[in-house]
């Protein structure tokens, strides 16, 4: 069993940033992509950002230039990098990791942009 563990999320003005955390309890080397789902009230949960284990990255187009998705193999790790946020971007993320059988998720943190 994984456990996914997200921390970051605050209230920013539009214009700024923030930097989600993703630490995961086993080697991420062994999950083949991990990434950052969002969900805002009364929407569908929606993909952000992915990353694969050997680094290949993938974004929704609404955030691409303006996210970075990274991670740390050694601190076991994915880091979303959010800058330029818009009130559009307010949501509940998610971390997801997939491995050969499994899906996993974490509990989410709240990122809320306004003003």
């Amino acid at each position: 069993q994984v456990q996914l563990v997200e921390s970051g999320g605050d209230l920013v003005q539009p214009g700024g940033s923030l930097r989600l955390s993703c630490a995961a309890s086993v080697s991420i080397i062994s999950l083949y992509v991990m990434g950052w789902y969002r969900q805002a009230p009364g929407k569908q949960r929606e993909l952000v950002a992915t990353i694969t284990s050997g680094g290949t990255t993938n974004y929704a187009g609404s955030v691409k230039g303006r996210f970075t998705i990274s991670k740390d193999n050694a601190k076991n790790t994915v880091y979303l990098q959010m800058n330029g946020l818009k009130p559009e971007d307010s949501a509940v993320y998610y971390c997801n990791a997939r491995s050969t059988f499994s899906i996993y998720w974490g509990q989410g943190t709240q990122v809320t942009v306004s003003s």
